[in-house]
């Protein structure tokens, strides 16, 4: 059974560092990890606005669905976020923000980020590690920082293949995970086909406004 991995990436620009990375890494893990690996790049600014729109209303898109049920079934996580503020980017905390809290219970996770001076380096330890364990991820040994100038640099190279050696062999060991798919691509669930859900939302009907008004006005 081959085992699934997602990785997510929050680079605003396209092309971007971050993406850049992100397929180094992937690249990296695959070469060690061999055949039977499948891998998913969620590009997390191509869903900005259904992020917005799902914090707003409480309601995914059927898009934005199909990614947090990637994530939900990944066998291991590869998560790329770009330094703002001396921090992950608010894009990628939001994303995070709607992942279930149970989905990344011991799951493999590689951290990484990017930003345009060596200064940041730390990030990925104050930042992006707290952040996974307290979603009780099993956030791996080797994070990966990547400044502008790094990429040319042997050094990040022989960084990346320590890192994805860890998750390559944490895959080794791990049970492949069910496939969630509360969402597809094509449709999403019914209210009433959640669990717990009730049978009627305030929503079912749409009120007739002009009649609303009518009413105030006499």
């Amino acid at each position: 059974m081959s085992r699934r991995i997602v990785a997510i990436t929050a680079g605003l620009s396209q092309p971007s560092s971050t993406r850049l990375l992100t397929d180094r890494i992937v690249a990296s893990v695959q070469r060690q990890a061999g055949d039977g690996v499948e891998v998913q790049v969620i590009e997390v600014r191509d869903l900005a606005t259904d992020i917005t729109s799902h914090l707003l209303t409480g309601f995914p898109s059927q898009r934005l669905g199909a990614a947090l049920d990637a994530v939900a079934s990944a066998d291991a996580l590869i998560a790329v976020t770009p330094v703002f503020t001396a921090s992950y980017s608010g894009l990628f905390k939001s994303f995070v923000d709607l992942v279930d809290k149970e989905a990344l219970h011991e799951v493999p996770v590689l951290i990484a980020a990017t930003a345009g001076t060596s200064r940041h380096s730390l990030v990925t330890e104050y930042a992006l590690r707290p952040l996974f364990s307290y979603l009780r991820a099993q956030v791996l040994p080797t994070a990966v920082f990547a400044a502008t100038d790094d990429f040319a640099d042997d050094a990040l190279s022989r960084r990346i293949d320590r890192a994805a050696g860890e998750l390559a062999r944490a895959l080794a060991v791990e049970t492949p995970r069910a496939r969630v798919n509360s969402w597809s691509l094509d449709t999403g669930p019914a209210i009433a086909d959640v669990p717990g859900a009730p049978a009627s939302t305030p929503y079912d009907e749409v009120p007739d406004f002009r009649a609303l008004l009518g009413e105030q006005a006499r």
